[in-house]
Formats: structure tokens, C-alpha cells, sequence
């Protein structure tokens, strides 16, 4: 299936309802930003950089959607408040495929290795197991092979949590008990991936961050032991990040890109919170792809991030 083909009404539908929150508080502060005025000028830009701001775009990347907005005025004397709507997400998706952030399809998978492997990062509570279980029932729903691994073994809700998603779901998990070396979860996983002939492993890993140099030393020493099984492995360090705490979020990003090299993010809990513009933010400064996001808690409301159609749902 094509990738806009991909992207049926019922899940645009998902998306509208799972960003109400949302865009009810941006419409309402964009409402009073240019009440009574027909063109915009220093005041509405003013009045829409609060707006951003206090939507959770980050102030940073708030000044970068301005100035473009600022050029495009310059550009156009008759640029009116009517037509804000439109030039706002046009930047703010330019933005967004600037920074790395592109339409995918599906839940599809490189078809170079096998198997795909994923690492899952983030602070316990973020709903990093969650996650990885509606990933596994995607990947599932595609027609993938997959294999999970609960190298979280700091905690034992976190390996019982895990184990109620795979049954859920429907597929292996590979564990051990609470205190066992998360690096031998993790091969024990890639052994059994391989051998399964699995498409995909997802590896779950502890969410602390109390000490930065322990999570950096565990999860170098996680990706060490995973290569003597996957030599290229992970092919992806996915960081999950709940999009319902705003800039703590983009504090949990730095902490986590300083520990280890993540290179996809899923923003989880969109649906209850007015806050789904951190999205924006942290694409933007971090630079890292954001993947999936989360809006409900239904399985299927994990879905891939599309910049043009999220951009489209929060400002329409």
C-alpha cells in the first residue's frame, strides 16, 4: 500500500480526536492573538510567538517558525490574519522535514538484516511498555515475525508488565528474573530471534537516570553483548518520551542522547494533554527523527508520525 494510501480516514480520524486537547488550547489562544485585526503585523506575530510558546513549541524553535513567518510577510504586503492558518503549517512542516522528520509508510521494516533490532530507552512511567507492546502488535499486524526482550530487570513490574503485552500480543518474550544482567537478556533475545528466523526484536532496558555514567555504561555494554549475536545491532535506539509533561521531556531528551545515541523518537500519552506541540520542539532541537506517537490507549493508536498530516490536525 502507498504511503498516503496508507493513511485511512479512520486513522485521521484517530489523530483529530487524539489531538483535541491540543489544538482546542491553540485555537483559543490563536483566536485572541488576532481578534479584531486583518493583517498580520507586529503585534500578531507578538501575540503568536506566545502562542507557540505557551503550547510547549520550546522558545527556540518558536523564533525559527516567527522569522519564517516574519519573511513571508515581508514578502507579501497583503499577507491577512485569514491566511495564518495556512502559511503556519506550511512552515512548521517545511520545519519538521528540515530537521529529519519524514513521511513513512507503515509499520515496515529495512529488509537488509534480519533481525531488525530495536532498543527502547526512557524514564520508567514515560510508557515505555506500553510501547513496546502496541509496536509489537503493529509490527505483528504487518506481517512481521517478532521477539521481545525484557532486559529491564531492575524491576520486577517492569519484566511482569512486559510478559502481560506478549501474551496480549501474542508473541515470544524472552526474560529472566529480577537482578539478572540486562546484557544477558539481551543476547539471550538476539539467540532466540535469530534461531525463531524473526523479523524484528524489541529490547526494553532500564528506565533510570539517576546516574547518567551507570545508564551509559549498561547500555554500551548491552550493545556490545547484542553485536556478538547481531553484529550491526541495534539498528535503532528508539527513546520514548511522555509528551504530557511538556519541557520535561526535552530535559529527559538531553539526558538521554548524552547517555547513548538514539536515533528515533516515540512521544507516548498526546491524548490527554494540551501540550502535543513539545512535538514540534523536540524535532526540531534534537534533530532526531520523532517515529510514532502515541494518542490513546488503544493499539491501534500508536501510529507513525506524519509531519504534513499532524501539522494538518493541530492547526485545521
Amino acid at each position: 500500500m502507498g504511503l498516503f494510501g496508507s493513511f485511512t480516514k479512520s486513522k485521521k480520524e484517530s489523530l483529530d480526536q487524539g489531538l483535541s486537547k491540543t489544538k482546542e488550547n491553540v485555537f483559543k489562544k490563536l483566536g485572541r492573538a488576532i481578534a479584531g485585526k486583518s493583517k498580520v503585523d507586529d503585534e500578531v506575530l507578538d501575540n503568536l510567538e506566545e502562542v507557540l510558546i505557551t503550547s510547549d513549541v520550546g522558545v527556540d524553535t518558536t523564533l525559527k517558525i516567527i522569522r519564517r513567518i516574519e519573511e513571508r510577510v515581508s514578502k507579501d504586503k497583503y499577507f491577512g490574519v485569514d491566511e495564518l492558518n495556512t502559511v503556519l503549517k506550511e512552515e512548521i512542516a517545511a520545519l519538521l522535514e528540515e530537521n529529519n522528520t519524514v513521511d513513512e509508510a507503515d509499520f515496515d521494516l529495512p529488509t537488509t538484516h534480519t533481525p531488525h533490532v530495536i532498543m527502547v530507552v526512557g524514564v520508567n512511567g514515560v510508557g515505555k511498555t506500553t510501547t513496546i507492546g502496541k509496536l509489537a502488535y503493529n509490527f505483528k499486524k504487518a506481517g512481521k515475525k517478532v521477539v521481545l526482550g525484557a532486559a529491564d530487570t531492575f524491576r520486577a513490574a517492569a519484566i511482569d508488565q512486559l510478559e502481560i503485552w506478549a501474551q496480549r500480543v501474542d508473541v515470544p518474550l524472552v526474560k529472566q528474573s529480577m537482578g539478572s544482567d540486562p546484557a544477558s537478556v539481551a543476547y539471550d533475545t538476539l539467540a532466540s530471534a535469530k534461531a525463531q528466523g524473526a523479523d524484528v526484536a524489541i529490547i526494553d532496558t532500564a528506565g533510570r537516570l539517576h546516574n547518567k555514567i551507570n545508564l551509559m555504561n549498561e547500555l554500551s555494554k548491552i550493545k556490545k553483548v547484542m553485536q556478538k549475536i547481531v553484529p550491526d545491532a541495534p539498528h535503532e535506539v528508539l527513546l520514548i518520551l511522555d509528551g504530557s509533561t511538556g519541557q520535561n521531556a526535552f530535559e529527559q531528551a538531553k539526558q538521554f542522547t548524552k547517555a547513548t545515541e538514539v536515533s528515533a523518537l516515540a512521544l507516548t500519552k498526546l491524548d490527554g494533554t494540551a501540550k502535543g506541540g513539545v512535538v514540534i520542539g523536540i524535532s526540531d532541537q534534537f534533530k532526531i527523527p520523532v517515529k510514532y506517537i502515541g494518542i490513546g490507549e488503544k493499539m491501534e493508536d500508536l501510529q507513525i508520525f506524519r509531519r504534513k498530516e499532524f501539522v494538518d490536525s493541530l492547526f485545521s
